[in-house]
């Protein structure tokens, strides 16, 4: 078995996108990719990839799933080979392993880290609204101009001064020591004592691509200097959250860099806070370490063009220019702005409208290269030496982009620009590149062995039969879908019922706990095999805590494709037999909530008692008098619960 780090990290790292665009030519509109569908013949492409969703759809054919199941589809691997595929393709080392009970002990480990982290995330918000975090915490957030929905947007708090406040209430809510000292949010004292890491300071929560808060940032409000206090407290590392591979934002703001095919790189937590309330929501910031290969690698699932906004001093310069060439290495377009003198993003977005800000970013933005060959030839002068070294470096930083037409579009325009022939540089070129393909020969050869292999092995095994996935009962998977529908893609929104409604409980549930409790009390299980599969992995799940998104990226991504495929086809945002009803009730999304999942039971009970209906006429032609006796009494009882069913809903007047 794949280890589920590496499991994870595969997934992470695989862009659907990427893994479709081997196979088709996709074509960019908007913040989606449209093809002719690779699983039927079509002239007009209804194949449609949605890089922020990691998911495709194919509206002709009904085709659906991540970059895994693509895999799994269009070449017939099975599971664990379209994972080995992907690694192969990212470069990631696999090493299978039987899991221990050390391995599951880790994985319990890591949820358990996971939830003492979103406690605080909760601890924290709750005191921004207490007597002192409201005059002290809140109040600088207003002063920095954040407004109250950004505050409970982004999760905002405020650390008590007291030094022991979080872990006195997270012992009491039954976390335990090691995992508050594991997180960070704990220290432990030179006594053995355990106290607040992060103490009198406004918190800024730092959110995982799926939304779960994994770490946090603490600014002081001290204005006297200190050596001993610094201004930032940042989480430390931990088996859930690695600097070098987390952003500030990014969660908020992955939508919009699909949808607008372009990152805007920033440095500080206020810088993203600001530019996302002004408008500017493609936004994110490395903040509490340097930009990383990794970082990049992240914003990559979603665009390969970021623009740098770093302040305009050295440090910022000299951090711009160490940027580019890490986005160019990876295959990506770096841009520069720089913002006026003794402005960053927060304090210009403040002072100007957002077109103004947008407007300015436009009508600056400079090519990486280019930035970085003025900056170079400022600081050499007429220095003949200096100027040879700079086209040397400007080369060297031209030979590690991966891609040779825009290796050899940078060759011509910097030699254009310094007035020298562009075989030279391309010369230069050409040798750094030797220097770096030399120590990567035996990685590659290993890289073609490991691929030869499982090519022989997929050619050796059988072709799996393509599987029907949404096969079940013909009277009962309508309404089965329906529910199901709803599970996936509200599962995890509240009811909120009134006081007078025949379906009201003084304890709120969510769509999920509603529906699987109607279902739970007549003891019923779909009958479709796929759509019950699909229910019990989700309430798998849904019982560990995991959030709804969680929930369906596990899925869609799991080893049962049965699973992922009806996950892929029902949670569509264009489910149509959900979103029809919510459009034609012209209402909200609650009210819409309490008004069709309550009917889509009552209908769902209706066919049940239609489909025994129907077995019991069949059962009739042949029983004896004695059974037909029973059965017509038995047949009266389904006529009178089915009649009050359909008074329910309407079909019937009483």
């Amino acid at each position: 078995m794949i280890p589920k780090e590496t499991v994870d990290q595969i997934l992470d790292t695989a862009r659907v996108e990427e893994v479709v665009g081997d196979f088709v030519t996709l074509k960019r509109q908007g913040g989606s990719l449209w093809a002719c569908c690779p699983f039927h013949n079509e002239k007009t492409p209804s194949f449609h990839v949605v890089p922020a969703r990691g998911i495709y759809k194919c509206f002709g054919c009904g085709k659906s799933g991540t970059a895994v199941g693509f895999l799994m589809e269009y070449e017939k691997l099975s599971y664990t080979e379209a994972l080995k595929y992907l690694a192969r393709k990212y470069h990631i080392e696999v090493h299978e392993e039987e899991e221990t009970p050390e391995q599951l002990q880790a994985r319990q480990r890591s949820e358990s880290l996971m939830a003492v982290s979103e406690y605080a995330f909760s601890f924290y918000k709750e005191q921004l609204k207490t007597e002192e975090g409201h005059a002290i915490g809140y109040q600088y957030f207003r002063s920095r101009g954040l407004e109250d929905e950004t505050i409970e947007k982004y999760g905002l708090g405020w650390a008590p001064k007291s030094k022991d406040a979080f872990v006195l209430a997270a012992k009491e809510a039954g976390y335990k020591d090691e995992y508050l000292l594991e997180t960070g949010l704990a220290s432990q004292w030179e006594d053995g004592s355990v106290h607040d890491r992060f103490y009198d300071r406004v918190m800024f929560p730092v959110h995982s691509v799926s939304g779960r808060v994994i770490a946090f940032g603490g600014r002081t409000l001290l204005k006297e200097k200190s050596d001993k206090i610094a201004k930032y407290v940042n989480s430390k590392e931990s088996e859930i959250y690695v600097k070098s591979r987390s952003l500030y934002g990014i969660y908020f703001a992955k939508s919009e860099i699909a949808r607008r095919d372009k990152c805007y790189l920033l440095e500080g937590y206020l810088d993203v806070l600001s530019m996302h309330q002004l408008g500017i929501t493609n936004c994110v910031a490395s903040s509490g370490t340097s930009l990383t290969e990794e970082q990049i690698r992240l914003i990559r699932k979603f665009t390969e063009n970021i623009t740098i906004i770093y302040d305009g001093d050295s440090a910022g310069l000299h951090a711009a220019i160490r940027a580019i060439g890490m986005i160019l290495k990876e295959g990506m377009n770096p841009r520069v702005v720089f913002l006026p003198d003794g402005d960053d993003p927060d304090s210009y977005s403040r002072k100007h409208t957002l077109e103004e800000v947008q407007q300015f970013i436009d009508s600056h933005e400079q090519d990486g290269i280019s930035f970085k060959t003025d900056l170079l030839l400022s600081e050499a002068g007429d220095d003949p030496l200096k100027k040879a070294g700079l086209i040397n470096e400007i080369a060297d930083t031209i030979a590690d982009i991966p891609d040779a037409i825009k290796r050899s579009v940078y060759v011509e325009t910097v030699a254009e620009r310094f007035g020298i022939g562009s075989d030279i540089i391309l010369a230069r070129v050409g040798r750094t590149r030797d220097k770096l393909r030399s120590g990567e020969i035996e990685s590659r050869a290993r890289e073609e062995r490991r691929q030869q292999q499982a090519q022989r092995a997929q050619e050796q095994a059988p072709s799996a039969s393509e599987r029907r996935i949404l096969e079940g009962n013909r009277i009962l998977e309508p309404s089965e879908k329906e529910l199901l529908g709803f599970i996936l893609t509200e599962g995890c929104t509240p009811m909120n019922f009134e006081s007078d409604s025949e379906f009201f409980s003084s304890e709120p549930q969510c769509v999920a706990d509603f529906i699987d409790a109607a279902l739970r009390a007549d003891d019923i299980s779909f009958s479709n095999e796929a759509f019950r599969n699909t229910y019990d992995a989700y309430f798998a799940l849904f019982d560990e805590g995991k959030t709804q998104d969680e929930i369906v990226l596990a899925l869609l991504n799991g080893e049962d494709r049965s699973v992922a495929g009806v996950v892929a086809a029902l949670s569509q945002e264009k489910y149509e037999l959900t979103v029809k009803n919510f459009s034609d009730a012209l209402t909200t999304r609650e009210s819409w909530l309490v008004n069709f999942v309550p009917r889509a039971i009552l209908a769902y009970h209706d066919k049940r008692l239609q489909l025994m209906q129907n077995e019991l006429m069949k059962e009739l032609r042949d029983a004896s008098a004695e059974r037909q006796t029973e059965i017509m009494a038995r047949l009266g009882t389904i006529n009178e619960m089915k009649k009050t069913i359909n008074i329910k809903l309407g079909r019937l007047k009483k």
